[in-house]
């Protein structure tokens, strides 16, 4: 790709970026949430068109009309947020449009030799799951492995992975690093965009690193370090993308008064299970555990939107009836979903619509909203976490992930919560807005809040929280003091 230049209205987010990539390498494409990373690879897979400069392929002149025309070249691409139909089950979704057929004049679909092929997919990269199951039965981390078989399936020439490992654990992250490396082995030229620069030390033979859509520099496999990518990235150093602040400890003689109690709380997916936690004022509470432990539904029962089928939620040792989420947001309990795009933005709507969504009531006169007053606020909440927005009335699904996550914070910064569950807040976020999301996460401790970590991220967990809870298959199977906070330990309470 020769000085590829892409404008969207109002903003330049390439601006004559050259990229290339070779048989048999794995390049990183590296850069902040709005480095243009994702237009460039979207440029490559004909979602986009770029405005000026030139694509070769094995030094080729090519035009990629489209999603169908970079398949027929050898170009696959797992994007960030998963592009999955629920209806359909996992067969179905790894072959939409590519489906086996039998021989014969009807053409018949082979849901046979589907489900075998599927099999065989998901077996490469240690997917233990069935090829009948719906996907809307899937966690993300599930999903995910899914689209990597689907990219798979295609025997892709170039095969395009942004974001890969954001939703999956320590052990899944190792197993794609070694289907990755076969495939490498094989001659596919594999482009790795990811923000954990932990996996681009371990594997990418080069690192492209963008910034403000223009290149920033290239970096050799010798040469890849934190320290030096960060700085290409952000055009400084960082001390650490974690800012590693505790809580000041309670004064000598005077107890931790408990703020969020969950109390024997059994939820749909282990509903023989239950699970007990308490979170302090001024307290962030990690919660740690492998893929399927029960993170998510935990967060999501506490907060009304997953079923509750026994237990008490206590604030401040006062039992909640805690039905939907509007009840959970009325007594001050937010959560941050996983699911930023499904569930955590309406991305249709304006950055200022989402940030004052769940708050209408307090700009609101006689059943009217005042514009002004909304439009006041959102903009100084926008402008306080620094989204990266041409205007406030912009549709959020312009943003990058890291601002979109910012917006999603800015909704429940204005309500003041008391208790707020973070379930992957940092997934698929720039090194800078990692860290700003870990000083408000502090900053929302240190008023006092209850914060619950959920992270699949273990080097998130020890740096920012003040203690750590690890839960395997529905089970708290133990909590963690910081002193007794290491990746080690977490990991053989984790496996349980």
């Amino acid at each position: 790709m020769r000085a590829i230049a892409k404008r969207f209205p109002g903003v330049v987010a390439l601006d004559r970026v050259d990229f290339e990539i070779a048989r048999g390498e794995i390049v990183a494409l590296v850069g902040e949430n709005g480095a243009g990373k994702s237009t460039l690879m979207k440029i490559v897979a004909g979602v986009h068109r770029p405005d000026s400069g030139e694509i070769r392929l094995d030094g080729a002149a090519v035009t990629i009309d489209g999603p169908g025309g970079a398949t027929r070249f050898g170009i696959a691409v797992i994007y960030q947020e998963l592009e999955m139909i629920d209806t359909l089950d996992v067969a179905g979704n790894i072959f939409l449009g590519r489906e086996p057929r039998r021989a014969g004049p009807l053409r018949l679909l082979d849901r046979g030799r589907m489900e075998q092929l599927a099999t065989e997919l998901l077996s490469r990269i240690g997917a233990a799951i069935a090829p009948r199951t719906s996907v809307s039965r899937l966690s993300t981390a599930q999903q995910q492995l899914v689209a990597i078989a689907r990219a798979l399936s295609v025997d892709a020439r170039i095969l395009i992975l942004d974001e890969p490992t954001a939703s999956l654990g320590s052990e899944d992250a190792e197993r794609l690093f070694g289907v990755l490396h076969e495939l490498r082995a094989r001659g596919t030229a594999i482009v790795y965009i990811s923000h954990r620069l932990a996996e681009i030390e371990i594997i990418a033979d080069r690192a492209v690193v963008l910034r403000d859509g223009r290149n920033a520099g290239t970096l050799m496999r010798s040469e890849i370090r934190r320290d030096r990518l960060v700085q290409l990235m952000v055009g400084r150093t960082l001390e650490s993308e974690y800012a590693s602040r505790r809580a000041a400890p309670a004064p000598a003689g005077e107890p931790r008064r408990p703020r969020l109690q969950i109390d024997r709380v059994r939820t749909a997916r282990y509903p023989r299970v239950e699970a007990s936690l308490t979170v302090y004022r001024g307290e962030v509470l990690g919660i740690a555990g492998l893929i399927g432990a029960g993170r998510s539904e935990l967060a999501e029962a506490v907060c009304g939107i997953g079923p509750r089928l026994s237990g008490r939620v206590l604030l401040d040792d006062v039992p909640l009836t805690i039905a939907t989420p509007r009840d959970a947001i009325r007594n001050g309990i937010c959560l941050v979903p996983e699911d930023r795009r499904g569930r955590g933005v309406i991305g249709a709507m304006s950055v200022r619509e989402n940030i004052t969504l769940p708050n209408l009531a307090a700009f609101a006169r006689l059943g009217l909203v005042n514009r002004r007053a909304e439009a006041a606020a959102a903009r100084e909440i926008a402008a306080n976490l620094t989204v990266k927005a041409t205007s406030i009335d912009v549709a959020v699904d312009t943003l990058s992930g890291g601002n979109q996550q910012k917006v999603v914070l800015g909704r429940w910064l204005a309500l003041g919560p008391r208790a707020i569950l973070f379930d992957e807040p940092t997934q698929g976020v720039d090194v800078g807005a990692k860290a700003e999301i870990h000083r408000l996460i502090r900053r929302l401790a240190d008023e006092g809040a209850a914060v619950v970590l959920i992270s699949s991220d273990l080097e998130e967990i020890v740096a920012e929280c003040d203690r750590v809870a690890v839960m395997h298959d529905g089970r708290v199977t133990g909590v963690l003091d910081r002193p007794h906070c290491t990746p080690q330990s977490i990991m053989q309470l984790a496996v349980a």
